[in-house]
């Protein structure tokens, strides 16, 4: 696990500074603090910073072939990569290491960009042609490792963060406010766009090729929801193989393995999967909040950790501690993301860092498997609407009485679906029309910003997603905007900076390709079975984790945020938000925000609207100049059509 930079110059006779390259290197310093190299060649410059893993003697990068006319930086782990160096070494490649990086030198060798199909695993890289003067930059096909690039009349810039990049001077630090109002939207910012002009993410399942001033980005992959005739017998069966396998793929490492516990399903059977697969001892840690008024997870984890014999450590964190850090959140996060849990996150693998250097977590089962509520309720509203017919308006009022009549909250969330078709309000699991920032936007924006708002513009991605996945199943739709969207610029932006926060590799089983493929290939009621959420995967393994664990309600990964931005939180809050440097950002209508901050104090509701104001706000004062941003500098909404 490491981090990667480089610098591509257009004019060949434009060498890359060195002092540059190794500026950029030394931002993400974080990410690999064993060991850092360069390499350079006129007109292109690779910069490295290494976590060592796999190979701790010989994994030194930049690596190259043997004449040295292809050179490598990569971050990430290829957990297939000893049976492609067996097919490799018979094709008569010669390796120098026994790391996995250099297998994907002498795959690119052999296959070109064809090769990238053959890696299972989690990765970023960057590979330089010297003979074909080519740049090749890849990513997963989930988008577990971040990949960023930047592109000038003068060259192309790329690195793991987007601090790297903006380290050169060239790139300039223009925002674009259109992109403001997508994270608004969704609480990230889906597509491959960021909040700054010229930098962008490099999609997952994607290559961009640079060569002769031009650069061309192809998909290599997605995921196709096709279900297949099988028994539920077989599937679980077929499930627990490939589980198993992922699993003992992901425990390969030089160094010591630890696991996030979160009280839940998905990471109590990566411990039970693991425990059964290993000799060697392993370590185990979760996070919680004394006295916080939430569920707390550490008696489950706790029980996990007794079950199977894993070293179990625990941390608590304050208010303060969350207050605290939030700045560092947003300059570690990049982009603004809403996830509070994120901070959480970050002090648990802090507390890990002491012990091991990689970490295993139940990331992705909920996306692979449907296990959030809102799958359940709209599929449940979908077909509600299916049996009114015409008869769904007069059903929606009478719903509406019955929410007002019995103040249940939930259902009052969902009963604006049952009129509009359901392309008009899918916009990912975490936004609807309805979200805050959606339905009154008019209130909250100022005349000049909503001007340079497009709601089209900000929902393109999702749009697009539901345009390419016309299927019937509508599980099939939401699973799939979700695993393209929510999944790599919502949770594993989260899981990835947060845990290289701490020089931690965090690694998820749940999300290796093939078991996404073959979790496409369920039909629906395998995942969400009358009110059953995750119905297979809890039935697979039912037999591996203590029944405690497998019943009880899902809990997520629960912060007390919203309790503390109306207590202890309340004032640090107001004063960012309702600050002069703040207001005279042009954004909102002071009145507006002011009553949102109060409401909230008084009955609560707008806990995440307002993080994600704040974070919105601290990643400004991050990575802009403190001047106001309205003005000169704002650029117009790319035109949709």
């Amino acid at each position: 696990m490491c981090g990667i930079c480089g610098k591509l110059n257009f004019d060949r006779d434009n060498d890359v500074s060195q002092q540059l390259l190794k500026a950029m290197a030394d931002s993400i310093a974080h990410r690999g603090p064993d060991d850092d190299g360069y390499y350079f060649s006129g007109q292109i410059g690779l910069g490295f910073r290494r976590l060592s893993i796999i190979d701790l003697a010989g994994g030194h990068q930049p690596l190259s072939n043997e004449d040295g006319s292809v050179w490598i930086v990569f971050n990430g782990e290829i957990y297939n990569y000893q049976e492609l160096r067996e097919d490799l070494l018979k094709k008569g490649h010669v390796f120098r290491t026994k790391a996995d990086t250099e297998v994907i030198v002498h795959l690119y060798e052999e296959y070109g960009e064809a090769g990238i199909q053959s890696l299972r695993g989690m990765f970023a890289f960057a590979i330089w042609d010297q003979k074909q003067q080519k740049l090749l930059l890849a990513r997963d096909r989930v988008g577990i490792k971040p990949l960023y690039y930047g592109v000038t009349s003068q060259g192309v810039v790329f690195a793991s963060e987007m601090k790297a990049i903006l380290v050169d001077q060239q790139i300039k630090r223009e925002i674009l406010p259109s992109t403001v109002d997508r994270f608004l939207t969704f609480g990230y910012v889906p597509g491959e766009e960021t909040l700054l002009k010229g930098i962008y993410k490099l999609p997952p399942a994607s290559f961009m090729v640079v060569k002769n001033g031009k650069t061309e980005v192809k998909q290599y992959w997605d995921l196709h929801f096709s279900s297949t005739s099988v028994t539920l017998k077989d599937a679980e069966e077929q499930l627990l193989e490939i589980l198993e396998e992922s699993v003992r793929l992901h425990m390969i490492a030089d160094v010591p393995v630890g696991f996030l516990l979160s009280g839940g399903v998905d990471s109590t059977a990566m411990l039970s999967l693991a425990s059964r697969k290993t000799d060697r001892p392993i370590s185990s840690y979760t996070v919680g909040f004394a006295n916080s008024g939430i569920a707390d997870e550490r008696p489950f984890a706790r029980l996990a950790a007794e079950k199977y014999g894993s070293e179990h450590h625990e941390i608590s964190i304050s208010s303060k501690e969350f207050a605290d850090f939030l700045p560092k959140y947003v300059w570690h996060m990049e982009e603004p993301v809403c996830e509070p849990p994120a901070v959480a996150l970050y002090y648990v693998s802090k507390l890990a860092r002491n012990y091991v250097k990689v970490l295993i977590s139940g990331e992705g089962g909920d996306e692979a498997f449907a296990g959030y509520p809102n799958y359940r309720a709209m599929l449940w509203i979908e077909r509600i609407k299916r049996m009114a017919g015409p008869l769904k308006g007069a059903l929606s009022g009478t719903l509406s009485l019955l929410y007002k009549l019995s103040g249940y909250q939930k259902l009052g969330n969902y009963l604006p679906l049952l009129k509009p078709p359901f392309e008009s309000y899918y916009y990912s699991r975490s936004s609807s029309p309805f979200r805050f920032f959606n339905a009154h936007s008019q209130e909250l924006y100022s005349s000049d910003f909503s001007a340079s708002t497009n709601k089209q513009y900000s929902l393109r991605p999702v749009t697009q997603l539901l345009e390419q996945n016309r299927s019937d199943d509508l599980l099939s739709r939401m699973l799939y905007v979700d695993t393209r969207t929510w999944l790599p610029d919502d949770l594993l932006v989260k899981a990835d900076k947060m845990t290289m926060a701490n020089s931690v590799e965090l690694r998820v089983p749940l999300l290796d390709h093939k078991l996404l493929e073959f979790a496409a290939t369920l039909p629906s009621n395998f995942k969400i079975n009358g009110f059953s959420m995750k119905y297979i995967a809890k039935r697979c393994l039912g037999k591996q984790i203590p029944v405690e664990i497998l019943e009880r309600k899902k809990a997520g990964f629960p912060v007390p945020y919203e309790n503390w931005l109306r207590t202890d939180l309340h004032d640090s809050v107001s004063n960012i938000l309702l600050d002069r440097e703040t207001v005279d950002r042009g954004y909102f209508k002071k009145s507006t925000v002011e009553k949102l901050v109060r409401d909230n104090a008084e009955s609560g509701g707008y806990a995440k609207e307002i993080f994600s104001l704040v974070v919105l706000e601290l990643w400004h004062r991050e990575f802009l100049s403190s001047a106001p941003v309205l003005g000169a500098s704002i650029q117009q909404p790319v035109p949709v059509g």
